[in-house]
């Protein structure tokens, strides 16, 4: 006669083994997202801030004047919108920055408003 053994689940010491493998593959993995999502902010920001440069460079170009604010850059049609600061999360944080004696508009340059650093140890503010 042969028994016939119950299947009722899993044992505490399966469970546990289970548990302990995602546990360590976890602690694999959280660093690296966390890394690579900084890593993207960073690359987005340079990028966000070479397009604002381009497209007052070429207003300049075309006006002989550099523009009053970034919404005239959108208004006249450089820049379909204003990017986002993506570390702050928000269009309205850049820092305009003047242009020097004799020129005409309000806006040579801008900065990123965020405060803190980049994983180089680099200001955001520096970019």
């Amino acid at each position: 006669m042969v028994s016939v053994r119950r299947l009722h689940g899993f044992t505490l010491v399966e469970l546990l083994v289970v548990l302990a493998i995602i546990g360590t593959l976890l602690s694999i993995a959280a660093p690296r997202y966390s890394g690579s999502t900084d890593r993207a902010k960073e690359a987005v920001l340079k990028e966000n801030l070479a397009t604002l440069r381009e497209a007052i460079d070429k207003h300049y170009g075309d006006t002989g004047s550099y523009p009053g604010s970034l919404d005239d850059l959108v208004s006249k049609r450089y820049l379909r919108r204003v990017p986002l600061d993506p570390v702050t999360d928000s269009a309205t944080s850049w820092i305009s920055v003047a242009p020097g004696e004799g020129k005409k508009g309000a806006i040579f340059d801008v900065k990123s408003g965020a405060s803190g650093k980049a994983r180089d140890g680099t200001a955001f503010r520096d970019f």
